[in-house]
């Protein structure tokens, strides 16, 4: 039956429709809001997996066609593997629904949405969201939604929601809120140094203005939802969970004083040996069942000794930062490298500089954009203590790099009073949680060590939060088990002055206010810990940009020259590059930017250009080369492509009869130059 709700929401129009196109899919939704089109269904099989964990896919995909462009590659046609703003979307779109999940459900699901229709003003990405939790509500699919989700813009002291681009490129804040109708499930954006004030009341604004997008999808899901499928909790084994308890006690309870993350893991790996040597056959179908008990026995007693001890696995107090060291200049060749090592996580965090040539080229539905500052994340196998396949970035890869990078973004300097080209690698050397963290600590410091005046130092922390009942624990600065065992992951990240970016997600029903402004004001606090500790190893950024960098020079020409400095076919500029080994770029407006590798290289290369370019000046004199002898005179060229002619009458006090008398050609003269015109005079 075909269905149509809409809502104001930001001031426009947000149309719901289902019903018309992709009838055979367990929900679908097209969301309309302009221009902007978004088609998003939901499809689950009608087996149960025993997989041990929810097999949900999510998949965002743009058409180029949505633009009204063809794609720039060689095959014209949207290729298989996802760009980063539709892996980044996948991303806005799972976390706030994979919580809202039912235990025990093992169907395998897939969403997908897709982009038909692309409006320029209107990100597709806040109608793929909401359509997604309308496709699951009213589909027969289990789920503890609807949720909602909204952007939030920052324009002179006022919020806006749902901001079109042109109002982003004014707005300090670009924030994604989503959240159901009681509490904020999840929360990813930059912020532009804004107080923790500001922050907290964007996200609660988001909440209270994306509820009637709930609301709607409520009375969508009475007037046409399917009957919901029965999902069996997964059943307790007592006599199993009895006996593993019993087994396991004594070792559980040594286990969680273990404070090193490898000790630790070594000796859980004994007791799960221990466990299972030790319980009767009889009392269980697979080792992985006893595995899973034994798992949720570590996972109780861990948040029991955090909630009602008071004690970290580490013995850390709930606000103490781990023992931080920082090292910058550790690569002997690169512009600019730290070390930054918090407890058990350790980053190698590289940067690199280099030309306008070296920016980001990115094709999108918005058309073509460059990017002049990247950060890339790489967590590769060992930094875990494991051995495994190794891929291309993984979607967590591009996440965490994408949440360091809008972090940093606010802090660089503009084009105009630094115009290169700036690239970070962040390795993970060793990770026991907050890694992304330690890339942002790292970036700063390597960008300022490589010569970058950024506007002030960055660092980030992650936050957890361990729920029971009214008992409400923030941790600072999470491990990785205190991630796994823990009810939310809230990573913040700022300057002194403020946050730049943030990210939060959720493994319960949501998180209210006085837990996020507690979470905010902690994360504060030891933000401005690991500050002070970077301030240590490097406190300002190097007045120069290092030695191996690249050097930059720009020169101002006559606009008449530049065909002069490029050639016919660009064979001048080619020559130059090649014979100074750098990198030459043109403006219109005559403005030359040079990239060379050494100071030596770019002055020689100035100095060249120069002698290319120069214009002739009236009294000047020039050594210069006889080129053709007529028997009027001799041309003769002072600077390159300029040519002067030398009447007979001039080349001595005394009459000359036959020019080649006094010049031959290839004969180099010194000249003055008396006049300047179509045909250039000396003497």
């Amino acid at each position: 039956m075909y269905t149509k709700k809409e809502v104001e929401i930001g001031g426009r129009c947000m149309s719901f429709e289902t019903g018309k196109i992709a009838k055979q899919t367990s929900g679908s939704i097209v969301v309309n809001c302009g221009d902007t089109m978004v088609l998003v269904t939901v499809v689950a099989d009608k087996g149960t997996k025993d997989a041990g964990f929810l097999p949900l896919t999510i998949e965002y995909q743009e058409r180029m066609y949505a633009a009204g462009r063809i794609p720039g590659n060689y095959f014209r046609r949207e290729i298989g593997r996802p760009s980063e703003k539709e892996i980044l979307t996948c991303r806005l779109i799972d976390r706030p629904l994979r919580p809202l999940f039912p235990k025990g459900y093992m169907s395998e699901t897939q969403l997908i949405a897709t982009v038909f229709s692309a409006d320029q003003e209107i990100d597709p990405d806040i109608l793929a969201m909401n359509g997604a939790s309308a496709a699951l509500s009213i589909s027969d699919v289990p789920w503890a939604g609807p949720m909602a989700a909204a952007r939030v813009g920052y324009i002179n002291d006022e919020y806006i929601l749902n901001p079109t681009a042109s109002q982003l490129e004014k707005s300090s804040m670009n924030l994604i809120v989503a959240g159901t109708e009681t509490a904020v499930v999840m929360v990813e954006g930059r912020t532009g140094e804004l107080s923790e004030e500001i922050v907290l009341e964007a996200i609660f604004f988001a909440h209270q203005e994306i509820q009637p997008l709930i609301a709607m999808q409520k009375a969508l899901q009475e007037e046409i939802g399917k009957k919901k499928r029965e999902v069996v909790a997964p059943l307790v084994n007592e006599p199993l969970k009895a006996k593993v308890e019993e087994v396991a006690a004594a070792g559980m309870e040594e286990l969680v004083t273990v404070a090193g993350k490898i000790e630790r893991g070594a000796r859980y790996d004994s007791l799960k040996d221990e466990v299972l040597a030790a319980i009767d056959e009889k009392l269980y179908e697979s080792e992985r069942e006893v595995f899973d008990v034994l798992g949720a026995y570590k996972k109780n007693i861990m948040r029991d000794r955090i909630v009602n001890k008071g004690l970290r696995l580490d013995g850390r107090s709930f606000d103490q930062v781990r023992p931080i060291e920082c090292e910058v200049g550790v690569l002997p060749k690169a512009h600019g490298s730290a070390l930054f090592t918090r407890g058990e996580t350790q980053a190698m965090v590289v940067g690199t500089l280099g030309s306008e040539r070296d920016e980001l080229h990115v094709e999108s539905l918005k058309g073509d954009t460059y990017r002049r500052f990247m950060m890339h994340y790489n967590f590769p196998p060992f930094c875990v203590g494991e051995a495994r396949f190794m891929r291309g970035p993984s979607r967590r890869d591009i996440g965490h790099g994408t949440l360091a990078r809008r972090g940093i973004e606010t802090v660089l300097p503009d084009a105009a009073d630094f115009p290169y080209t700036m690239r970070v690698v962040s390795e993970i050397l060793e990770s026991n949680g907050s890694s992304s963290m330690a890339t942002v600590c790292g970036a700063s410091l390597a960008l300022m060590d490589a010569g970058v005046p950024i506007k002030a130092p960055v660092s980030g922390v992650a936050m957890g939060l361990i729920k029971e009942g009214d008992k409400v624990v923030v941790l600072t600065d999470i491990l990785g088990d205190e991630d796994h065992l823990g009810d939310m992951d809230f990573k913040v990240v700022g300057t002194a002055e403020g946050i730049s970016s943030l990210q939060m997600d959720i493994k319960i029903d949501g998180v209210d206010r006085e837990i996020m402004s507690s979470a905010l004001a902690q994360a504060k606090e030891g933000r401005l810990h690991i500050l002070g500790k970077m301030e240590e190893a490097l406190g300002i950024p190097r007045k120069n940009v290092a030695e191996h960098a690249p050097k930059y020079v720009t020169i101002k020409i006559n606009q008449d020259k530049i065909r002069d400095i490029i050639g016919p076919g660009g064979k001048v500029i080619r020559e130059m590059t090649a014979e100074f080994d750098s990198k030459i770029d043109v403006d219109d407006d005559g403005t030359i930017k040079i990239f060379s590798k050494s100071t030596e290289s770019a002055e020689a290369l100035v100095a060249h250009i120069e002698g290319m370019t120069a214009m002739p000046e009236i009294g000047k004199i020039y050594n210069g080369l006889v080129k053709t002898i007529k028997d009027f005179g001799a041309f003769v060229e002072i600077l390159p492509g300029t040519d002067g002619m030398v009447h007979i009458s001039e080349l001595a006090a005394e009459r000359v009869n036959k020019v080649t008398d006094v010049l031959q050609e290839g004969e180099r003269v010194n000249v003055k130059v008396v006049d300047i015109d179509a045909a250039a005079a000396f003497v």
